[in-house]
């Protein structure tokens, strides 16, 4: 990347994209990241020989900016860490999120071309899929300050299982309804804890034990999961066309949180999990995953051998 290693990074807010993406690759250059919101601008003396790297959106007073100080500005990059380009990848998620992303960054395409940006990207799938705009590929790292306070690994008379997943995990999260409830009928020691708002509740409503907490922002999140008290984490993938660019980041989620995962086999979980050694790499067979999960609950022994296997892996 040029420039004179100052390097605005340009974020809706503090978020996982930049904490497990952007903000180590850019130290490893050996950059002085500048973290700016959308209503933070620079001025134009400031962006002289500077780098610009947008994490995700494009917010129309930094769009502005850009074309005007275009040639003063060293290098222009767009990270991303969905497939945001192709507006079929997003069809089924909710309708408000479908129109932040065709606002915030699929609109926005040809005026990247135009600019002469590049792509940063979190996955082979996407370097793959884009390799006509010669993407740079950046690999996943638990940023340091969660490293710092990662949980500890408690056997408590009471097992959190959790799935932390976003609005976009609709259809994961339904598959994971009957597992869910089947899990919780045959252990009673275990409680489940999920992300998610009134709809979410909905589908859970009846099944005991079943913990739903608001979503929250990236920085709240990031401090709930550094405290003890989750067993063992869940990462179910269905094949679709968002899940196939999604990265590996629930497994540092998973691991900082002091507990061990489920995750699902896989070109995304298998680039990272071993199974039986790290983790467990498991079927998108429901049954498979119930039995997955209650081996889990029943053995501590192999809970603390996997967590250990996956620390050695931050």
């Amino acid at each position: 990347m040029p420039g004179d290693k100052r390097c605005f990074v340009v974020e809706e807010g503090e978020n996982p994209s930049t904490d497990y993406f952007v903000m180590p690759f850019l130290r490893e250059q050996g950059y002085t990241p500048l973290r700016r919101t959308f209503s933070q601008l620079p001025t134009a003396g400031e962006l002289q020989g500077a780098t610009v790297v947008f994490v995700r959106y494009l917010p129309g007073p930094w769009r502005a900016l850009v074309t005007q100080h275009r040639a003063a500005i060293a290098g222009l990059y767009l990270f991303m860490d969905d497939d945001l380009f192709d507006w079929r990848a997003f069809i089924g998620m909710p309708l408000r999120y479908q129109a932040k992303l065709l606002r915030l960054t699929w609109r926005h395409r040809g005026w990247l071309r135009s600019q002469g940006a590049k792509l940063l990207v979190s996955t082979p799938y996407l370097q793959s899929k884009y390799a006509h705009w010669q993407p740079q590929l950046l690999p996943a790292r638990p940023p340091e300050l969660m490293l710092a306070g990662a949980a500890t690994a408690e056997s408590p008379p009471v097992m959190t299982v959790f799935y932390h997943g976003s609005a976009s995990h609709g259809a994961d999260l339904r598959w994971l309804r009957p597992v869910i409830a089947e899990v919780l009928e045959r252990n009673e020691k275990l409680v489940f804890e999920v992300i998610g708002n009134a709809a979410l509740n909905r589908l859970f409503r009846g099944l005991p034990r079943v913990h739903v907490l608001h979503p929250m922002k990236w920085p709240t999140y990031r401090a709930l999961v550094q405290r003890p008290g989750r067993t063992i984490g869940l990462a179910p993938l269905l094949d679709n066309r968002f899940n196939r660019a999604r990265a590996h980041t629930k497994f540092f989620d998973i691991t900082l949180a002091g507990a061990v995962g489920v995750y699902a086999r896989g070109d995304i979980y298998g680039d990272i999990v071993r199974d039986g050694d790290n983790g467990l790499l498991v079927p998108m067979e429901q049954g498979a995953w119930v039995e997955a999960i209650l081996r889990l609950a029943d053995d501590a022994a192999l809970r603390q051998r996997l967590l250990e296997g996956a620390r050695a892996c931050l």
